[in-house]
C-alpha cells in the first residue's frame, strides 16, 4: 500500500478496487463513496420523487391560477394573464439567485432543504388566504370582490412560493445528475437518460397536480386546493433526507468559486480595455491551442491574461484555464437568446389556452364538467408518452445511424422542438378562428359567460403539440445548460435554462399589454379582451408564430456557429 492509501500491482499499474470509489465525490459525512453503494440510479429514484411532489405542488398551484384572480379575486382576464406571466417569469428567474447561492455558498443539498421550508411555509400562508372572511358585496358584473389584506396575504405568499422553488428547482435537478459520473461510460449513457426520465417525473407530478388540485378548487375549496400541496411538499422534504445516506456530494476543485473566478475574467478584461493585443499575443496562442473554439471569439477576454502594472505587464492576472472558462460560459448566450420566442409561445398554455377552454364545452355525460385547468395535464400527459418512446425508440434507432450516445445531438433537439411549437400556435390560431365563427353563429358574442357549443377536446392538437415541442426542446435545454457549463457552475447552468422560461413569460406578459394597448383603442374590444367572443386570440397567435419564424432563423445560425465543450456533443 503506498503513503497515500492506495493499492498499486508491483508493476505500479493501480489496482481494481480504486474503481470502485468515483473521483471528485465524497458521501453526506465527506468521506470518499463506493461506486457500487451510492449515487447513480438508487439515489436518482429520490431526487426525482421530490421533483415529482414539487411539481405537483407548483401545478397545483399554476394551472388554475388565473381562474382564481378572474373569479375570487375579481380580476379582468387581461390582468389576471399579466399577473400570472409575470409571476412565472420572476418565479423562473429566481433560480438564478437560488443557483448562486448554492455554488458559491450553502452547496445544492442545504439550499434544497431550506427551500423546501420555505415552499411549505409559502403554501401554508396561501391556504390561509383563503380563509379571510370578505366583508364587500359582489359587483354589479357578478364577480367577486376581496378584502386587501387577503390580496395582500395572497400575493405575499404567492410570491414566497416563487423565491422558495427559485433555490429548490435548480438544485434538485443538478443535483441529481450530479448521481452520474461522467467519466464513466454507462453512468455517462444514465446520465443522458437521467435528463429523460427526469421530464418524465415532473410531468407525471404536474398532470396529476393539475388533475386532482384543480377538480378540488373547482369543486370543494379554493383552501383546500392549496392545502393539499402543502402537505405533499412536506412528504417531499421527507423523501428528500431518506435518500442523504446514498447520495454523492461534489468535492470543491477550487478554493474560489466558478462565479468568483468567471466574474473577475470579466472584470480584469474590463480594467485593461486599453491594452494592446501584442501584449497578449502570446498568451492568445495559448488559448487557441486549449480550446477548440476559433480563437477570434471574444478575443476581448484575453486582455484578463495580463497586468496592468506596465513594469510586469507580462505577469498573468486570470488563468488561461479561467479565461476559456469565461468565454465557455458566453459561448452559450446566443442560444439563450434565440429560445426566448420559444418561452414565449409555451407560456400560452396556462393562461390563453385556459382561457379559451373555460368558454367552451367541458362537458362529459350530463352531470361532470371537466376543469378548464385539466387541459393542462394532456400537455404533460403527452410529455409522459412521448419520452418513452423518444428513450427506449427514438434514441436506440437514431444511435445506429449518428454514432451519438444520445442519438441526436443537445442543439438538434433544441431546434426539432422549436420547430414544433411554430406549428403549435399556427394550429391554436385555427382553432380558435374556428370557436370564433361558432360564438358567431349560435349568436353569443356578446355573452362573455355563454358555453360555446364547441367541445373543448378541439384544445387537444395544440396541448399535444406543446408538450412534443417541450420533449425535445425543454429536455434538450436542461441537458445543455447543465452539460456545458463548468463542474461547479452546473446548477447555474440549469437556472439559464429556467431563465429562459421566465423571461419568455415576461416577453408574453409585455406583448399581451402592447397588443392589448394597440388594438383596444378608445375603450374598444382588442385582440385579447375580457369577452374572448370579441377579441382575436388567434390574430395574437399567429403573430407568436411569425415571431418564433425569426427567433428560429436566429437560432439555426447560432447553433451552426457553435462547438461543444467537450468532444462528445450528446
Amino acid at each position: 500500500m503506498d503513503d497515500d492509501g492506495t493499492t498499486t500491482h508491483s508493476a505500479g499499474v493501480q489496482s481494481p478496487l480504486l474503481n470502485n470509489f468515483v473521483d471528485g465525490a465524497v458521501d453526506y459525512k465527506g468521506r470518499p463513496v463506493l461506486r457500487s453503494k451510492s449515487g447513480c440510479w438508487r439515489s436518482a429514484y429520490f431526487i426525482i420523487g421530490v421533483e415529482v411532489a414539487e411539481r405537483f405542488a407548483y401545478y397545483g398551484v399554476n394551472s388554475n391560477l388565473i381562474i382564481y384572480l378572474t373569479g375570487p379575486l375579481g380580476q379582468p382576464t387581461a390582468t389576471a394573464a399579466e399577473n400570472v406571466n409575470t409571476w412565472s417569469g420572476t418565479a423562473s428567474l429566481l433560480p438564478l439567485v437560488g443557483a448562486l447561492v448554492a455554488d458559491t455558498f450553502l452547496g445544492r443539498y442545504w439550499t434544497i432543504i431550506i427551500a423546501s421550508f420555505l415552499y411549505i411555509l409559502a403554501l401554508a400562508l396561501l391556504t390561509f388566504s383563503t380563509m379571510i372572511p370578505s366583508d364587500c358585496e359582489n359587483t354589479i358584473d357578478g364577480s367577486s370582490c376581496s378584502p386587501k389584506i387577503q390580496v395582500i396575504i395572497f400575493f405575499l405568499s404567492l410570491y414566497l412560493m416563487a423565491f422558495a422553488q427559485g433555490g429548490h428547482k435548480p438544485c434538485v435537478q443538478a443535483f441529481g445528475a450530479d448521481q452520474f459520473d461522467a467519466d464513466d461510460q454507462e453512468e455517462l449513457k444514465s446520465k443522458s437518460s437521467f435528463f429523460n426520465w427526469w421530464y418524465f417525473g415532473l410531468c407525471g407530478g404536474s398532470t396529476l397536480g393539475i388533475f386532482v388540485v384543480s377538480y378540488i378548487q373547482e369543486n370543494l375549496s379554493w383552501g383546500l386546493g392549496f392545502g393539499v400541496p402543502c402537505i405533499i411538499m412536506g412528504f417531499a422534504l421527507i423523501i428528500f433526507l431518506i435518500g442523504t445516506t446514498s447520495y454523492r456530494f461534489q468535492e470543491k476543485a477550487q478554493e474560489r468559486s466558478a462565479f468568483i473566478r468567471i466574474g473577475n475574467v470579466f472584470v480584469k478584461a474590463a480594467r485593461n480595455w486599453r491594452t494592446s493585443y501584442s501584449i497578449v499575443s502570446p498568451q492568445e496562442q495559448a488559448c487557441g491551442t486549449l480550446s477548440p473554439q476559433d480563437p477570434r471569439k471574444f478575443r476581448f477576454l484575453n486582455k484578463a491574461l495580463v497586468s496592468r502594472d506596465e513594469s510586469n505587464r507580462d505577469e498573468p492576472v486570470c488563468s488561461i484555464e479561467e479565461v476559456e472558462e469565461a468565454k465557455a460560459v458566453l459561448r452559450l448566450v446566443p442560444i439563450w437568446v434565440s429560445c426566448l420566442a420559444y418561452a414565449a409561445v409555451i407560456s400560452q398554455t396556462t393562461t390563453l389556452f385556459t382561457k379559451q377552454g373555460a368558454i367552451m364545452d367541458r362537458s362529459i355525460g350530463s352531470t361532470f364538467q371537466v376543469p378548464a385547468a385539466s387541459l393542462l395535464s394532456f400537455l404533460s400527459l403527452s410529455v409522459v408518452i412521448l419520452i418513452p418512446i423518444y428513450d427506449t425508440i427514438l434514441v436506440p434507432v437514431t444511435r445506429t445511424v449518428t454514432n451519438i450516445p444520445s442519438g441526436i445531438t443537445m442543439l438538434q433537439r433544441i431546434g426539432t422542438g422549436i420547430f414544433i411549437s411554430i406549428v403549435s400556435m399556427v394550429v391554436a390560431a385555427i382553432v380558435e378562428s374556428k370557436r370564433l365563427n361558432a360564438a358567431c353563429e349560435y349568436g353569443l358574442v356578446d355573452d362573455p359567460s355563454a358555453v360555446i357549443p364547441m367541445k373543448i377536446w378541439w384544445l387537444l392538437p395544440q396541448y399535444f403539440l406543446a408538450g412534443a415541442s417541450e420533449v425535445f426542446t425543454v429536455v434538450g435545454m436542461q441537458e445543455f445548460f447543465y452539460d456545458q457549463m463548468p463542474s461547479d457552475l452546473k446548477s447555474v447552468g440549469l437556472a439559464l435554462y429556467l431563465s429562459i422560461m421566465g423571461i419568455g413569460s415576461l416577453l408574453s406578459g409585455f406583448l399581451i399589454t402592447i397588443v392589448g394597448k394597440a388594438t383596444g383603442e378608445n375603450g374598444g374590444d382588442g385582440w385579447i379582451s375580457d369577452n374572448l367572443n370579441r377579441g382575436q386570440v388567434d390574430y395574437f397567435y399567429y403573430l407568436l408564430a411569425m415571431i418564433s419564424v425569426g427567433s428560429f432563423a436566429i437560432y439555426i445560425y447560432a447553433a451552426k456557429s457553435y462547438v461543444y465543450n467537450r468532444s462528445r456533443a450528446l
